[in-house]
């Protein structure tokens, strides 16, 4: 598309050709403001506008009203609801459907409107001002009829916490007839409102992060982004695996868009004076979420929108894969060499080479090669080994399950066949979806993992669910509606199904949408294994846990290679980096295209297990920041922005985190063994040597060692560790647990 540069075409896609069906309506100022059981209700008249690049009213078009809802959630939230549909059952908001899920605190409190000479005061029932809409007139000293008067708007501003101001975009224009962004409006398109835009103010020093599993700089200023779960195909693209509806603003606001449609969000892009929101649906529904801390504000995200449960202690141990292993000889081979060399490992994942063709997702294992499943389960078990499974929400054309599939509407039917977007497992490469909106498909579903888990496998990688069928007809949602959407539904049944039987609720997830941090863990796809490929993996990681996501892992060393996808070779350095980044993330997996265990890399092996053997001390550490992050808005992986909103600095770095809240840790991404590192205010000691440091000061660190990677602590801190060296958790006893002390005496943690 060629751009414009008008708001009307270019951020709502609308069409100015003469022949076009497509109207566009202004929202101007409210007619009325009334209460309702604590929530206030605003009248606003909607005028259609001419079909022109300079905006002006179509007066000749009757104007449209439509009630916003205002509604508090408790001090710190206030909630925007517009319906555009007319219809009675839409009209309010309601506090059910599968994003929520309000924690006991929160709870709806009264707003009272008082009118006054300038407008609308809206208080709460404690007497906080919590919104202003202003009617009155600005002040003008009119000599020119040049141009033509401002067209009526709508001016709110909210105080989702009653002292931080939040405006509506209500004057955002050059001059009256070219608008960059408008507070609300919406579209129309043969005949039907087709889809609905809200906008806020941004400073021209606002900072925003967030919004799922960006692969973007820290600060996404300046970019727009489509909230459209696809396939990411790597990590260092616009494409993502995990849209989340949620941003976090440096004023130290955040705002949860409630909705499942595609839609757009432009963080001070098309205009750097808005953030605007297109909603692919003819509906506003919108959270604005106060805080003093980036950590308060997600933990009032997370009591919208849920806690995440906390997975297992073996969970927290080394995952080993490869894309694939194909027989339980080859299995055990691996599993008999880590332990008789005492790589310590806890979970073998097998990917797609376990079914009787691999790569065909059947549920069931090949007889040949995994002859006697529930033997070859246990004889791993006994040995502190678990077993996690690959397999994806859609049925293939040659599966045994196609047919019942398709009898019983376990999968949607088609409209008509689709081509493939070229994915390499794309859902249109198969013969239909699972229809997790049909209550009878999920059980299905949850049936096909009950048999595999009765086996004693303990995880089910819920790969894929970014894409589905979009023309296909599904139970109870459009397809535009679900596409979104589909990760929650799909991995909550696979993380029940998991619990119910093994007592422990987790998956291996690879898409995502606002709730799915109620059902751990995800990971960060298939990234390149490349300094690259790392750096994107990290970007997305950082932003992830912005968005609500306390545990968050990703494929080391790379899940990939280039130019050779499947056949290229991992160097040593990229295996040893990697490593060091892996084991200050809440979870650790390796896996890829090819040979990943530790003895492929001779010339750095003896390094790796050394990293190997700190994860494990660390495991103490990790349950306690973990289990921190399941009742707080803490995540495991966090940006400096996490503890450092007002350093102007930390909202422009990506490459450097803290892990929990002792560590801050220091990837080397490049083969010259050097970096720069940011070090906040205060004093920092080196993990590994004790030296200390004070900050804010940057340094330049040149001849990293590879088995060194620069990682600090706060004096102070008392870090649980596991003394002594294990094969698995199952050797652990966790009443033995030390405390490592930084204290004056600490002089670095011996590799």
């Amino acid at each position: 598309m060629t751009p414009t540069n008008y708001h009307l075409y270019d951020f709502l896609d609308f069409s100015l050709q003469e022949n076009s069906e497509e109207t566009l309506w202004k929202a101007y100022a409210p007619t009325a403001v009334t209460e309702r059981q604590g929530d206030i209700l605003v009248d606003i008249p909607f005028q259609c506008q001419r079909h022109d690049n300079d905006m002006s009213a179509d007066t000749s078009v009757p104007q449209k009203t439509f009630t916003l809802v205002i509604r508090a959630y408790g001090s710190t939230m206030l909630r925007l609801f517009i319906d555009y549909t007319g219809q009675p059952q839409t009209g309010e908001p309601t506090d059910e459907s599968d994003m929520l899920s309000l924690a006991p605190s929160v709870k709806r409190m009264a707003l009272h409107a008082t009118q006054t000479s300038e407008g609308w005061i809206i208080a709460d029932s404690e007497g906080k001002q919590r919104a202003v809409i202003r009617t009155k007139p600005f002040p003008i000293d009119h000599w020119s009829d040049l141009l033509p008067a401002p067209q009526p708007t709508f001016d709110l501003r909210l105080f989702p916490d009653g002292q931080k101001e939040v405006r509506l975009a209500a004057y955002d224009h050059f001059s009256p007839p070219r608008y960059d962004a408008l507070p609300l409006a919406f579209c129309m398109k043969d005949g039907h409102i087709d889809r609905a835009t809200l906008s806020f103010e941004a400073s021209h020093d606002e900072c925003f992060c967030g919004t799922g599993e960006r692969f973007s700089k820290m600060d996404l200023a300046g970019q727009s982004f489509y909230l459209k779960n696809q396939d990411g195909q790597g990590v260092n693209n616009r494409r993502t695996y995990k849209n989340i509806p949620f941003y976090l603003s440096s004023r130290m606001y955040g705002c949860f868009y409630h909705t499942t449609a595609h839609g757009r969000l432009d963080l001070a892009h098309h205009s750097t004076r808005s953030v605007q929101f297109l909603n692919r649906q003819p509906q506003v529904d919108a959270f604005l979420i106060g805080g003093d801390t980036v950590e308060e504000i997600i933990r009032h995200y997370r009591d919208l929108t849920g806690y995440p449960q906390m997975p297992p202690l073996w969970s927290f141990g080394i995952w080993m894969s490869r894309m694939t292993y194909f027989s339980a000889d080859e299995v055990n081979d691996i599993c008999d060499r880590l332990r008789r060399e005492h790589y310590p490992c806890d979970v073998i994942h097998l990917d797609t080479g376990w079914f009787k063709t691999d790569w065909l997702c059947e549920w069931k294992f090949n007889e040949e090669r995994f002859p006697n499943p529930p033997a070859f389960i246990d004889r791993l078990k006994k040995r502190g080994f678990r077993v996690s499974l690959w397999q994806l929400p859609y049925v293939a054309e040659d599966a045994e399950q196609i047919d019942e599939a398709r009898s019983h509407d376990y999968i949607a039917p088609l409209t008509r066949q689709q081509q493939s977007e070229g994915s390499n497992f794309s859902a249109l490469d198969y013969a239909g979806t699972i229809d997790f909106t049909y209550p009878a498909a999920t059980e299905w579903y949850k049936g096909l993992l009950r048999r595999l888990l009765q086996m004693g496998v303990v995880c089910i990688k819920t790969d894929f669910g970014e894409n589905i069928h979009m023309d296909a007809k599904y139970k109870n949602m459009p397809a535009a509606l679900l596409n979104n959407l589909y990760a929650l539904l799909y991995q909550r049944a696979a993380f029940e199904v998991t619990e119910e039987v093994t007592g422990q609720g987790i998956v291996w997830a690879r898409a995502a949408w606002a709730g799915c941090q109620r059902y751990p863990l995800h990971w960060g796809g298939d990234s390149c294994s490349s300094w690259d490929g790392m750096a994107g993996s990290l970007r997305g990681g950082l932003h992830f846990g912005l968005s609500g996501f306390a545990f968050w892992s990703h494929d080391v060393p790379g899940f990939h290679t280039l130019p050779d996808f499947m056949n290229g070779i991992v160097s040593d350095d990229v295996y040893v980096r990697w490593t060091q980044f892996g084991v200050f993330t809440s979870h650790m997996r390796y896996h890829g295209t090819n040979k990943r265990e530790p003895w492929h890399y001779p010339r750095v092996a003896p390094v790796v297990k050394r990293w190997w053997r700190l994860r494990y001390a660390l495991i103490p550490y990790i349950i306690q920041e973990s289990l921190i992050a399941t009742q707080t808005g803490h995540t495991m992986l966090r940006a400096l922005v996490f503890h450092h909103a007002d350093d102007k600095t930390c909202w422009h770095i990506d490459d450097q985190y803290y892990f929990g809240n002792d560590f801050m840790v220091c990837p080397v991404m490049n083969s010259e063994n050097q970096r720069d590192v940011y070090l906040p205010a205060g004093t920092w000691v080196d993990f590994f040597t004790g030296e200390r440091w004070e900050g804010p000061r940057w340094m330049h660190l040149t001849d990293i060692p590879l088995e060194r990677m620069p990682v600090y602590v706060r004096p102070g801190a008392q870090i649980p560790i596991y003394p002594h060296e294990v094969d698995c958790t199952d050797e652990m006893d966790l009443q033995l647990t030390t405390l490592l002390n930084i204290d004056e005496q600490f002089s670095g943690y011996p590799l």
